[in-house]
């Protein structure tokens, strides 16, 4: 009901203003700008949709073998007893999980592409949980929190964004990148918990907390021992090995079930391509 109202403020507003300058400044051209805005919009959105569609189809036609091969299963049974502390309200082993993970692990080497398919394939999971369907449900702002606060250990995306952009030193960024990510994230499960009154004292989430407080701590110690040169070629190298390695996994965990890999594959696909087509009127 809140965007309804916010929707409607947009245009009444919109209009308002372009009256009075046109009345009282003489404007007028404001009235066609607004106009031209409009259609310049809603073709900047359908392009990001198009953008989108084809990473979409990939990754969740990857996810889908990852499904039906029993990884995305797998590994909601392995996060299971953290997710359970974080997720309270997602029942135990469901496949949601998986998809939190694996839209996680994307943000967290910095794989962006890879992330947003799988972020809205977790964030649909959630949707089919929620009792309130025009309400955020407390997993669904857990979740958001973590993919917004976004923790990157490796920012391999802005690393390549700034060499290709000329930057004379693109791995400057990267302990800065990861002690921002990381705080940010802490501060986030924290301020989410306090509210949803989850136990942060729970010797699981202690667990989690200290353990990735170590790896952060590990990887800028690693990294400090290296050249720029070597940050570079070792982040890209490691996260783009990890990145095809989880699609090989998924592969041969399908060909383990003797599930026919392409049809699966196809029939996710086709799910990303419906993804994308949907969300197209919330983007204009």
């Amino acid at each position: 009901m809140v965007l309804n109202y916010i929707w409607i403020a947009f245009f009444l507003i919109a209009f308002v203003v372009a009256l009075m300058r046109l009345v009282f400044l003489g404007d007028t051209q404001v009235f066609p700008e607004i106009i031209n805005s409009t259609f310049s919009s809603s073709k900047t959105a359908f392009e990001i949709s198009l953008g989108l569609t084809g990473v979409l189809s990939l990754w969740l036609g990857i996810m889908r073998i990852g499904e039906q091969g029993g990884v995305i299963a797998l590994f909601s049974r392995l996060l299971g007893p953290l997710f359970s502390k974080l997720f309270p309200d997602i029942p135990k082993g469901h496949p949601v999980t998986g998809s939190i993970f694996m839209n996680l692990a994307a943000n967290m080497l910095g794989l962006d592409n890879a992330a947003t398919p799988l972020g809205l394939k977790a964030m649909e999971g959630l949707q089919e949980l929620n009792p309130k369907k025009d309400t955020a449900s407390n997993p669904m702002i857990m979740f958001l929190v973590l993919n917004t606060s976004g923790l990157t250990l490796i920012p391999i995306s802005i690393m390549v964004y700034r060499a290709q952009l000329g930057a004379a030193q693109p791995t400057d960024i990267f302990v800065p990148i990861l002690l921002a990510t990381f705080f940010s994230t802490l501060a986030g499960i924290v301020a989410v918990s306090i509210y949803q009154r989850i136990n942060l004292f729970n010797r699981t989430i202690l667990f989690f907390l200290g353990g990735m407080s170590l790896l952060v701590a590990g990887i800028i110690y690693f990294f400090n021992t290296l050249s720029r040169n070597q940050i570079d070629i070792y982040s890209t190298t490691f996260a783009n090995v990890f990145l095809f390695l989880i699609i090989i996994g998924f592969i041969v965990a399908g060909i383990r079930k003797k599930i026919n890999v392409y049809d699966s594959f196809v029939e996710g696909a086709k799910e990303g391509f419906n993804t994308a087509v949907r969300i197209i009127p919330y983007l204009v």
